[in-house]
């Protein structure tokens, strides 16, 4: 990566992929934990199209155009889709890898804004970041 226009693109083409996964994963689990997963995967989604949205508006605050099709999300995205044959503790272990893998590429994208004196979406990572370590924590308990 090497601006905050491809910074902000990967992060809105991972969350999309990561918005989908976690809808099939809150119609498809099931188990002695469903209505604790099935809720918790709910409350995902639902932060995910938040960040979507306030990514995608601060890159058209930058005079750059957001990934906007499923084609780009999924040439962007390093975040894989579900294969649907997970467990429901096969679910949460992906979440918690797909956030480290995010974790890391906001970390990046951090000190590419930080170069660019992009104060406003460093913060804007950052946040992201610190809700990511919130819930990977809650998630690795759980399996705990």
């Amino acid at each position: 990566m090497d601006s905050t226009y491809e910074v902000l693109n990967k992060q809105i083409s991972n969350w999309n992929i990561l918005y989908v996964k976690l809808h099939n994963y809150h119609w498809n689990v099931k188990g002695p934990h469903f209505f604790t997963l099935h809720e918790k995967f709910e409350e995902l989604y639902n932060e995910a199209n938040q960040h979507i949205d306030e990514l995608a508006e601060r890159l058209l605050m930058l005079q750059q155009q957001p990934a906007a099709t499923m084609k780009q999300y999924l040439e962007l995205a390093t975040v894989k889709e579900a294969s649907n044959n997970e467990t429901s503790e096969g679910m949460v272990q992906e979440i918690i890898d797909d956030f480290a893998l995010m974790r890391d590429q906001l970390k990046q994208g951090m000190e590419i804004t930080e170069k660019e004196n992009d104060e406003v979406t460093h913060d804007m990572l950052l946040s992201i970041s610190s809700q990511l370590d919130k819930h990977t924590w809650m998630l690795t308990s759980f399996l705990a």
